[in-house]
């Protein structure tokens, strides 16, 4: 007899022999099946299940029900693909955050009415509702059949597969794919989907490999996910952040520095805003900032574990007075340093350093995107240094900071990711054991519910990420904490205890906004260019009519200036319906237009951004509604 336990029913059946999920599951809630979890693993519902086990029915409605769809759409783009053009060789066809890829190997250069073609056999391909069928294969089996059909990468897929695992198949017709599954019962259960864009990728990621076609979809529950997923697309397009920092002229990037921000005035004078924000919380919060310099020897990196983790990204300089030194990726080894300068009692902790810190990172050239993805980067980074019992109350305050700076910035949906240990990490299971639990109760405590991202921890500690939802639904991860038992100890950081014996301190790395690049092109993009008023990198552009309003719109301005209000004038002899635009069409939050009547009654008149209607105020009175408004803000 099995027994299968059914936890979110509460009820436990007994069957005779092995079943699959086709035998213990409901005609109705087959209906949204899409697939079984079974001891952590995810079963399809063909497969048998052969002892007593807990079953957790995974429904199209669940996101990872949602995956395994697009999963299901990957493959059938690849049967599509063999169909209309046989010479083709597929690779690897993962699933990614809303949708899939599949790479190719072909001297074709899909096109446009390509994918037209491709998703008209797709469309045949679900309409047949092929069965996904699992089958288990020797090694040796594997590697003859796709040696005999001319598929040479997914031998080599093969000879990467542990012996200890078992290989696995998955039928749709006559198509045959290797794959790990699980896949949903059949073609037809793809309801919606659309082919993207065709893309170059490297084999294996290599450069110096052969150049492959990736061709991106994206699949949804129905068409109407699709549909708002698409007119997402288009205004997510909009509001690229590029487009408007040109509009704008707040940044741009250039071959001569790859990765890295050339920031113009307005650009930079939104940096410096948002910077100047996060420095006042930070000295209310109990921090206090640092410096550390950017480059760094070899031995540091090495001592602290980095050198072996991301050497790859680093960049390196020629050897200086016999020291091989790097530019520092990151900045907690440094931080460490300063800790250790001085001889640190347990009434110092905790200890809150803070630094707006310039890294840089070698990202390959096809990563970069934007303020999105750089090379040289600030964070605002910090490194809470505290006892083990302080890492409760430290948590929680900076979770309650990191709501409160979200909120005020315009992000009040956060959701939060706790990530545990990965298979390559440093210290042993018994220190990792000591700071996830110790993470995981302070999480509790912040009132915070969290959904698990196993493996994906740091290699030193756990952590928690924090994911805003931006003004048209996208996420973004920004904000991170890791607890740390190792770094202290390895840089040989210690505290004096209550019992005057030397102890490591716990280390929590922490940081809100991320990088300010990054942060930055999310509130570009967020607010699509129209920034609140207290952020705005200008907050008013006063217009004259005539060139007889120039002295009395400058002198105004002046003041303004020195009551903290960014302010300028256009005084050009442009007309003023083009100034009008010029400057809307720049994200001015307020316009003054200013001519003769208003010189000689001391007045403005008034145009707030997007408004499209314009009411005239005394000066006295327009100047107190900027500055009440700053000042609100």
């Amino acid at each position: 007899m099995i027994k299968i336990t059914f936890p979110a029913e509460q009820k436990v059946e007994e069957y005779s022999s092995r079943v699959t999920g086709f035998d213990i599951l409901k005609s109705d809630i087959l209906k949204e099946a899409v697939a079984l979890k079974i001891s952590g693993e995810l079963y399809d519902l063909s497969r048998e299940i052969e002892s007593d086990t807990e079953v957790e029915v995974i429904q199209l409605s669940d996101e990872v029900g949602l995956d395994i769809i697009r999963h299901d759409a990957a493959h059938i783009m690849a049967q599509a693909v063999k169909e209309l053009f046989p010479n083709t060789q597929i690779t690897i066809g993962p699933t990614i955050q809303n949708g899939f890829y599949y790479d190719f190997a072909t001297d074709r250069a899909f096109t446009t009415d390509d994918l037209a073609s491709i998703e008209r056999k797709m469309k045949e391909i679900i309409k047949s509702n092929h069965r996904f069928v699992r089958e288990v294969w020797t090694r040796k089996q594997a590697i003859d059949f796709f040696s005999s059909i001319g598929e040479k990468y997914k031998v080599d897929i093969i000879s990467s597969i542990p012996e200890s695992e078992d290989l696995t198949v998955y039928r749709q017709g006559d198509f045959v794919d290797l794959c790990r599954g699980p896949h949903s019962p059949s073609t037809g259960r793809v309801k919606a989907f659309k082919l993207m864009k065709v893309a170059g990728a490297y084999w294996r990621g290599d450069a110096k490999g052969l150049m492959l076609q990736r061709i991106y979809g994206t699949a949804w529950r129905n068409k109407d996910e699709l549909n708002t997923y698409l007119e997402c697309l288009k205004e997510a397009e909009k509001r690229d952040h590029r487009k408007i920092a040109k509009d704008m002229d707040l940044f741009h990037i250039q071959e001569e520095a790859v990765g890295q921000v050339f920031w113009h005035e307005q650009g930079y004078t939104l940096y410096n805003v948002l910077e100047s924000y996060i420095r006042k919380k930070l000295i209310n919060n109990g921090y206090f900032e640092v410096r550390t310099p950017i480059l760094v020897s070899k031995e540091l990196w090495e001592k602290s574990g980095h050198w072996d983790k991301f050497r790859e990204n680093m960049f390196i300089v020629d050897e200086l007075e016999s020291k091989k030194l790097a530019i520092k990726p990151m900045n907690c080894p440094c931080h460490v340093q300063i800790f250790n300068s001085h001889t640190r009692s347990y009434r110092d902790l905790p200890i809150r350093m803070a630094e707006f810190g310039t890294c840089h990172r070698n990202e390959s050239s096809g990563s970069l995107h934007g303020l999105m993805r750089v090379r040289g980067f600030t964070q605002d980074d910090a490194h809470i240094f505290c006892m083990e019992e302080q890492v409760n109350s430290e948590t929680v305050r900076f979770c309650d900071l990191l709501k409160e700076v979200y909120s005020e910035l315009g992000f009040n949906e956060i959701s939060v990711k706790f990530s545990d240990r990965p298979n390559v990490r440093a210290g042993d299971d018994e220190v990792w054991d000591r700071a996830e639990k110790a993470l995981l109760e302070a999480v509790k405590e912040a009132g915070l519910s969290y959904e698990q991202s196993p493996g994906e921890g740091a290699f030193y500690g756990p952590k928690l990420e924090f994911v805003l939802k931006d003004a048209i639904g996208r996420n973004w991860q920004c904000g991170t904490l890791q607890v740390d038992f190792i770094l202290p100890e390895r840089l040989g950081a210690f505290y004096i205890g209550a019992d005057g014996q030397k102890h490591h301190p716990v280390m929590l790395h922490r940081a809100i906004l991320g990088t300010f690049e990054r942060f930055i092109g999310i509130l570009i993009e967020h607010y699509a260019g129209k920034f609140p008023l207290w952020l705005a990198p200008t907050q008013l552009a006063i217009l004259t009519v005539t060139n007889e309003a120039d002295d009395y719109a400058t002198g105004i301005c002046n003041t303004l200036k020195k009551q903290g209000v960014r302010v300028k004038t256009d005084l050009t002899n442009e007309k003023i319906s083009y100034k009008i635009r010029l400057h809307s069409s720049n994200k001015i939050p307020i316009l003054w237009v200013v001519g003769k009547n208003e010189v000689a009654s001391k007045a403005v008149a008034v145009r707030n951004l997007g408004s499209g209607k314009q009411e005239s105020f005394s000066y006295e009175k327009a100047a107190e509604l900027i500055l009440k408004s700053i000042n609100l803000s």
